[in-house]
């Protein structure tokens, strides 16, 4: 069922946001108040130029603009590079799927979340910017690819269910993996410390 991944994940997110997350974070409300905005919405869409447009892709892509906005021109100018990396990307995997459906080996929600997830750590360092690049270059994707689509007459919905699945997922990858470094961090400083009051003690 489409959605389902998009509702657990998100709802996870805000949990571990409103509840979990140490309340001195300063992007904790902001966070929590982005995904619940993106959840009211999820269900909400509108025409707009002839496109049929769900209004929480609509949100997370202003969302994502407006923080890349706040950044220093320099690195304006790279989140956009990169975004529109991802864009091409997106847009590209959507036609081959179309033109060549063979290689989908796997499900076609992993295989995405695992290519742009991957895509993002290549170009990213930092877990903000690898979600900015993956929010804004997955919505711009799709809007181009509705476009695309639009010339020869297919109908498709930008933002919809399928592919907040597939935002969701790959931003859940995204976190996972910033955890695991984080964790390889933590570890390695915790246990070089341990070693070094061992060697003192001898």
């Amino acid at each position: 069922m489409e959605g389902a991944m998009f509702y657990w994940i998100s709802w996870a997110f805000w949990v571990y946001l409103t509840f979990i997350l140490n309340k001195q974070n300063p992007y904790r409300l902001k966070l929590a108040a982005a995904v619940l905005i993106v959840i009211i919405l999820s269900n909400v869409h509108f025409m707009a130029g002839g496109f049929d447009v769900f209004a929480s892709g609509l949100f997370l892509l202003l969302f994502s603009y407006l923080i890349i906005g706040r950044e220093k021109r320099r690195a304006i100018i790279y989140f956009f590079i990169c975004s529109f990396i991802v864009t091409i990307g997106y847009v590209a995997f959507h036609l081959f799927e179309i033109f060549d459906p063979v290689w989908i080996i796997f499900k076609k929600e992993w295989m995405m979340g695992i290519c742009f997830g991957y895509l993002s750590i290549l170009l990213q360092k930092t877990l903000k910017g690898r979600l900015l690049i993956i929010v804004s270059g997955t919505m711009q994707g799709e809007i181009l690819y509705a476009y695309i689509l639009s010339k020869y007459h297919f109908p498709y919905s930008i933002g919809d269910f399928a592919y907040l699945d597939v935002c969701s997922l790959i931003t859940a990858l995204i976190v996972g993996w910033s955890c695991l470094e984080n964790a390889g961090h933590f570890f390695q400083t915790h246990f070089s410390f341990i070693e070094k009051g061992k060697q003192k003690s001898s």
